[in-house]
Order: C-alpha cells, then structure tokens, then sequence
C-alpha cells in the first residue's frame, strides 16, 4: 500500500470539518432577530441640546444687613415683656403648642363644626395639622383666637412698644386657596 501523505490531511481536515459543522447551534438566532427588529425600526431624530444660559455674576453686599450666622432675637423679649406698663397678656399662663410658630408661619386650611360650634384647621410649618376654636391661642405674640369663621380666624396679639407699653392689634388668618 502507498501512503499519500496529502491524502491523509484532506481526509482528516474534511472530518474535522465535518465535525465542527456538527457543532454549530442556533443559541444566538434570538440576538440576531433582536438586532434585524432594531435595524429596521425608523431612526427618529435626535433632539438638540439645550441651550445653556450665560452665567451671570451676582456680588452680594451685606453691609448694613443682619448676620445670616447668628441667632435671630425673639419677636419679644421676656424682660421687655415684665417691664412692660398697663394692661396687657396673662404671662403665667401656660403657652399652648402654636405660640411656638410665627404668626406668619400659620396656614389655616379648613374648617370644622359640631354642635353648633366651629373648629378651624392650622397647619403648622413643621407640616401638623392643628385644631383650634374661639379661646385658644397661636403665634408668637400671644395671639387669643376671637373667632373662627368659614374663611378666616380672627385673633388679637399684645405686643410691647419701643416705650414699654403693651398694645393690642388685630390678626386674622385666611383659608389657604
């Protein structure tokens, strides 16, 4: 027998080939469909970047102005409030949860009624809802409720003048729309 040295290696690379055919599986025909469905969709265009606004400089001057790093004095001092000549708020009275706020601070938000008798709705900033009625007292200026109507509250404050004198101001809170 004579050995064909080439006839051999054919032999083995179209085995070979014929077991590597073997070998070749659909594992990535759902990648492929994926990429033809993208490929075919319609390009839509691209929205342009938005125009960036020039920077402009602000120089801030506080000269003159409060320090916005201490402590803001209270609406009214406490010696100022003893001192204080003629009639004025019961300071031994124990102080309810919205004297704690400032007037300013205070959103009525509702009303309520019951037996005749009406209730209104403060939330306070810290985001609670209170309940108050005629009597009860909220702000910082010992502010007495008068009145509790569908669309607003009526109060009277004391505060103390520059003399040292109590004065008495009306206030009133409107619905928050």
């Amino acid at each position: 027998m004579i050995a064909c040295p080439s006839l051999g290696k054919g032999v083995v690379c179209v085995l070979f080939l014929a077991v590597l055919s073997g070998c070749v599986s659909n594992e990535f025909d759902d990648l492929k469909e994926f990429f033809d469905k993208v490929k075919a969709k319609q390009a839509s265009a691209i929205t342009p970047i938005p125009v960036v606004k020039p920077y402009r400089s602000y120089t801030y001057i506080g000269e003159g102005l409060r320090n916005p790093f201490q402590k803001e004095e209270e609406p009214q001092l406490t010696d100022v409030m003893i001192e204080a000549e003629g009639p004025g708020p019961d300071l031994d009275r124990e102080k309810e949860a919205l004297e704690a706020y400032p007037l300013d601070t205070l959103r009525m938000v509702g009303t309520l009624s019951r037996n005749g008798e009406s209730w209104g709705l403060v939330k306070a900033r810290d985001g609670v809802i209170h309940r108050v009625k005629s009597g009860h007292y909220l702000g910082q200026n010992f502010g007495k409720i008068l009145i509790v109507e569908e669309q607003r509250i009526e109060l009277s404050e004391w505060v103390t003048t520059n003399a040292g004198r109590w004065i008495e101001r009306e206030a009133s809170l409107v619905l928050a729309e």
